[in-house]
């Protein structure tokens, strides 16, 4: 994984707004943020985005078409991401399971493709959420 000293200046911008934000960020909201440091063209923003997902600092969730950072530092983003989604609040957690990586990591399809990535994304209420709709019904 790149250190962040060795990343470009709009880098440096970019992957700070992202993680600051609570929420993953889509690139245009990223770049309103950024435009009054200087980034005003949306292919900034596009390249900055795509090498900090090249480089781990960032994960795209397909989704939301939007970006959040990474918290794992031992994160192998060129070959697995996995979220939890919250259909409620919309809260987006990476998930590190061991077993399901285990699984995965040999899995074939039904033709026997084997698969060097994957980006999983799953579906549900948070605690939180589910409380709220319990308590609704």
């Amino acid at each position: 994984m790149q250190k962040q000293e060795n990343l470009t200046k709009n880098q440096k911008i970019i992957l700070d707004i992202i993680e600051k934000s609570s929420q993953p960020l889509k690139a245009y909201s990223i770049l309103f943020n950024v435009q009054k440091k200087g980034i005003n063209a949306p292919l900034q923003v596009y390249r900055a985005l795509d090498k900090l997902v090249e480089i781990g600092k960032i994960h795209k969730i397909e989704s939301r078409n939007a970006f959040i950072a990474c918290k794992n530092s031992k994160c192998q983003i060129a070959k697995a991401t996995v979220f939890s989604i919250c259909e409620g609040c919309e809260h987006v957690t990476e998930i590190h399971d061991h077993k399901l990586s285990e699984h995965l990591k040999d899995f074939k399809d039904n033709k026997g493709m084997r698969y060097n990535k994957y980006n999983l994304e799953f579906f549900g209420l948070c605690k939180k959420c589910d409380k709220i709709k319990n308590n609704e019904n």
